[in-house]
């Protein structure tokens, strides 16, 4: 449940519209709603500023479906990461305004976009097969209030195309580096910028990648300073990140 219901619920029984023990009744699932299988957090959108995110996989269709039915009772804005295009269609009967970005494998309900933040987020890919946890990170950070410039494909093997776009890259508060095979595009970006850099490895690449594991450690092993490291593939971890980074130099439009 977000502030603007809260306030909904308060301003209805301030103006008489709603009794006490009505406003009492809608607000009994707070701070969690336990329906067996899952235990809702219904408060986190009061606590941080966004709604709890659905991580679908590994869990079923109906079981996503009637979580995200329950939080949509509550919050206009969902996100549900690792959906199939399956989970999505379960999701559809119960929230028929719910959409899904393939690419990018999240399944979102955008009923009131948030407040731009006007400082624009850079996504930044090494090559193309990193687009899709790419564009995880940027969609949720733009369904987090946040303006995105996408720049994919700007690897290390052609540096010259990286040095083409800088300028773009430069103007972002915050950035986002996607790499996989040996990783090594955060650190070139990181000593290149005064931003914040956030690096996401991804599982792309050859044998020796060992599944994101090569581009990983030598992320973490980075010498250039001001770079942070999520998991591997971890779009969504990324993306939140950035917009809470973001947030902090606030909103103003």
């Amino acid at each position: 449940m977000d502030q603007r219901h809260i306030k909904e619920i308060l301003e209805n029984v301030a103006s008489g519209k709603v009794s006490a023990d009505e406003a009492a009744e809608a607000l009994k699932t707070l701070p969690f709603d336990d329906i067996n299988f899952a235990n809702i957090d219904n408060h986190r959108a009061l606590r941080s500023g966004y709604p709890e995110t659905v991580f679908c996989q590994g869990k079923t269709d109906k079981q996503i479906a009637e979580i995200m039915a329950r939080l949509a009772e509550g919050n206009d804005n969902l996100i549900g990461t690792r959906a199939s295009r399956e989970n999505y269609e379960a999701v559809r009967k119960l929230l028929p305004d719910a959409k899904y970005i393939e690419d990018a494998r999240l399944i979102v309900l955008h009923r009131k976009p948030l407040p731009k933040n006007s400082k624009p987020i850079a996504v930044v890919t090494a090559g193309t097969a990193d687009i899709p946890v790419a564009e995880e990170a940027a969609v949720v950070a733009e369904m987090l209030g946040n303006s995105i410039d996408r720049i994919y494909d700007v690897g290390v093997a052609g540096i010259h195309r990286l040095f083409a776009k800088l300028d773009r890259i430069r103007a972002a508060n915050v950035i986002i580096v996607v790499a996989g095979m040996e990783g090594a595009l955060a650190s070139v970006v990181g000593g290149l910028v005064d931003k914040p850099v956030i690096a996401v490895p991804t599982s792309i690449g050859y044998g020796a990648n060992l599944g994101g594991l090569s581009a990983l450690l030598s992320m973490l092993n980075s010498c250039a300073n001001g770079v942070g490291i999520v998991n591997i593939d971890n779009g969504f971890g990324a993306g939140y990140m950035a917009a809470q980074i973001n947030r902090l130099s606030g909103r103003t439009e």
